[in-house]
């Protein structure tokens, strides 16, 4: 998806946002309805195979009847209004995320962004990129689709923040078989919401019709963000034995593992619609919808505070897969189950199931979304200023000496846990 903001200079070949002809080449979607990008950055595909220039297509703008028994594009599924359409509603949700470093500019072929006016001196660029997996599907069998757009900004922006990176901007690829315009405004304003809360702009993206590839209602979707940060300010940074890990709460599942969270609806026969058994006065649906925590801004406040050595984004491969990526070797972390709630969700899911413990520690977050790593000595200061930032934070465990490649380990963890 992409916003066309502004109108083109006199005579400028996108001035009349002309529909273009059947795309022949083999990915089957629909064009880039956004012609020109948000803030006049523009953001603009290359033109496929077969496809008419822009200026010869600007001539189609007003086009001759069809003949009768000729097919269109819409016969073959693909509806080029209802883009442009979704192209309207979605312009102020895009606006919306502005931020200091977007440039406009007229005739570019992609979104442009200027490090210095963001503030930076010697940057480097850090990205990533990341869908939101078969929670889809919970969304789409629930007729939920508001929140799985923050969910897909936070699984890239909280990849960025660990490596010590402020997101700076964000797009998205949305693909389904029949666009729904209601249901397509309401991912991306779930997904406008994300970088908002990420203090990211939206600068562009692509949305794609593709009958045959999916069902009618059915879609899919994918993230990219690109942030910076200092050349001397990136982590981890002198990480060692002693120092202290600090648990950032998580809002639920989160964004992983929702094949086995699947798999374990259908055991307990419950409709997406049904109350949810963990969770009093909201349907199951409703429940493990619960969009994934951005923890951007707290975590970069902890930062520039000097406060953060590390951190780790806990998403599939739970603590165990996660945690010792951010560590050195000669390290072990050493984690006291004991010494974090975790939310009635997993507990649900593991007593459904039939779930072993090690099977949703390497699964799931179990209630720890984030991890930080700080100094001994700056513990109490750390968990205050995360706390004042929103988090819940929980002292869940140390960094111990150990031979060989880091590690990790979890005492306390009782025969059924986390029933």
């Amino acid at each position: 998806m992409g916003v066309p903001t502004g109108p083109s200079p006199p005579g400028h070949p996108d001035s009349a946002f002309p529909a273009q002809p059947p795309r022949p080449d083999r990915t089957w979607c629909r064009p880039n309805p956004w012609d020109k990008s948000l803030l006049g950055i523009l953001l603009q595909r290359k033109p496929p195979r077969g496809a008419l220039s822009r200026s010869e297509a600007a001539l189609t703008s007003s086009p001759a009847p069809t003949p009768p028994g000729s097919l269109t594009y819409r016969d073959a599924g693909v509806d080029i209004a209802a883009g442009d359409a979704l192209v309207e509603a979605i312009k102020p949700l895009a606006k919306s995320t502005s931020r200091a470093g977007t440039l406009g500019g007229l005739g570019g072929f992609g979104a442009l962004f200027d490090l210095k006016a963001a503030g930076f001196a010697d940057p480097v660029l850090v990205s990533s990129t990341d869908g939101v997996g078969t929670k889809l599907r919970v969304a789409i069998d629930a007729g939920h689709h508001a929140t799985v757009g923050i969910d897909l900004v936070a699984m890239c922006v909280n990849d960025l923040v660990v490596q010590g990176a402020e997101p700076l901007f964000f797009l998205d690829y949305f693909a389904t078989g029949k666009l729904q315009l209601a249901q397509a405004r309401d991912v991306i304003a779930g997904i406008a919401e994300g970088c908002r809360q990420a203090g990211c702009a939206l600068v562009g993206g692509e949305t794609a019709e593709m009958p045959g590839m999916y069902a009618a209602e059915d879609y899919d979707l994918a993230g990219f963000a690109v942030g910076a940060a200092e050349r001397g300010a990136l982590l981890p940074r002198d990480v060692g034995p002693g120092d202290v890990l600090l648990g950032l709460g998580s809002a639920g599942v989160h964004s992983n593992g929702f094949s086995l969270v699947r798999r374990v609806v259908a055991a307990s026969g419950l409709a997406p619609d049904a109350p949810a058994p963990f969770a009093p006065g909201e349907t199951l649906g409703q429940a493990l919808l619960a969009p994934t925590r951005i923890y951007v801004k707290s975590l970069l406040g902890l930062h520039r505070a000097g406060r953060l050595k590390a951190a780790a984004h806990i998403t599939g491969g739970g603590l165990p897969g996660n945690l010792p990526r951010v560590l050195p070797a000669g390290v072990e972390a050493v984690l006291d189950a004991a010494a974090w709630p975790v939310p009635p969700v997993f507990g649900w899911l593991a007593r459904t199931g039939n779930v072993a413990a090690d099977e949703m520690l390497r699964v799931f977050n179990c209630g720890i979304g984030m991890v930080a790593v700080v100094a001994a000595q700056e513990a109490e200061a750390a968990m205050a200023e995360l706390r004042a930032a929103g988090e819940q934070v929980f002292r869940i465990g140390r960094l111990d000496a150990a031979a060989g490649p880091a590690g990790l380990r979890i005492d306390n963890l009782p025969a059924g846990w986390p029933r």
